[in-house]
């Protein structure tokens, strides 16, 4: 029985499949099965019951489960004392984001983070939101940052800063502003407008916020659904449209003068970026590291 063996073991346990396991393993879905295979040889006991696409742990399994993880994290608590002890600390870190925390929040955390911690290594998977929360619920990550919430039993918010979407429009653009120098409602009737895709916090928030006007989210006029940011931003600055980011990411573009940024009066799109994890899954001694770090760094209000 080695560290491998029951490394693999975990992880197909926490995602309840030997085809994600091995995705998220870096291995090929024969050296999953061989390693549990292995081990079930070893121990003279059926660890996973299989049954079709379907698997579940046995008794035996659910037993193994809980000493592995304590093998496995007394392993990586040696490590990282020991790291401690040579002034070193190394790993990995695994994040999922949504693209503006992406882009305009997590590299500034990262940043202060390596400056205490320069040996870690770590890799940022961008999703939207919804997929950001599916990943930390099957296991893929440890930690993610959105801007929307999934209610969940098994996932732990903590608040990280606030956000406001805003419409943009081209620079080149004349449009009537009330008093207050905001956009009415109607003009989102009137326009061409590119949205984020389905699943996306922007998107979301977008939504809910038209239909608590009253208005019909499916009488406006999307003309295309964008996964990403930069590309909806060089779409509106070509005259495509008009769409909805978030303020933080056309602050340069603003600057410059490309493209214009307003407010919709009685349309609320303020909104939350959220720090999000597991509230039962085991972390490393690395990842307990992170996430108080993170706790502390939001706690001590740093202006991002």
């Amino acid at each position: 029985m080695d560290f491998r063996q029951l490394e693999t073991f975990v992880e197909v346990v926490n995602l309840e499949s030997f085809s994600k396991a091995a995705e998220k393993l870096f291995l090929t879905q024969p050296t999953i099965t061989s390693h549990i295979q292995n081990l079930e040889h070893e121990l003279e006991t059926l660890l996973i019951n299989r049954s079709g696409k379907n698997i579940s742990t046995t008794e035996a399994g659910k037993l193994l489960y809980k000493h592995a993880l304590n093998i496995i994290n007394l392993r990586d608590t040696a490590k990282f004392d020991l790291g401690l002890y040579k002034g070193k600390i190394e790993g990995h870190l695994e994040i999922s984001s949504s693209s503006i925390p992406r882009q305009y929040i997590l590299p500034y955390i990262i940043k202060e983070f390596t400056k205490k911690y320069p040996d870690i290594t770590l890799s940022i998977k961008d999703n939207d939101s919804e997929n950001v929360l599916e990943d930390l619920i099957t296991g893929y990550n440890d930690f993610g940052i959105v801007g929307a919430k999934l209610e969940s039993t098994k996932l732990e918010y903590i608040d990280l800063l606030e956000d406001e979407l805003v419409i943009i429009t081209p620079n080149s653009k004349n449009v009537y502003l009330n008093e207050d120098m905001s956009l009415s409602i109607e003009f989102l009737t009137q326009e061409k407008i590119i949205l984020r895709e389905k699943g996306s916090g922007t998107r979301l928030l977008f939504e809910n916020s038209i239909k608590s006007t009253g208005l019909d989210f499916s009488n406006l006029n999307i003309t295309a659904c964008i996964n990403d940011t930069e590309t909806i931003k060089k779409f509106v600055e070509l005259g495509l449209g008009i769409s909805i980011v978030s303020k933080r990411a056309v602050e340069h573009e603003v600057k410059l003068g490309t493209l214009k940024s307003y407010k919709i009066k009685n349309l609320d799109l303020k909104r939350k970026f959220y720090f999000v994890y597991h509230k039962n899954r085991h972390l490393s001694p690395l990842g307990q590291t992170f996430k108080s770090f993170v706790i502390d760094y939001i706690n001590k209000n740093v202006s991002i």
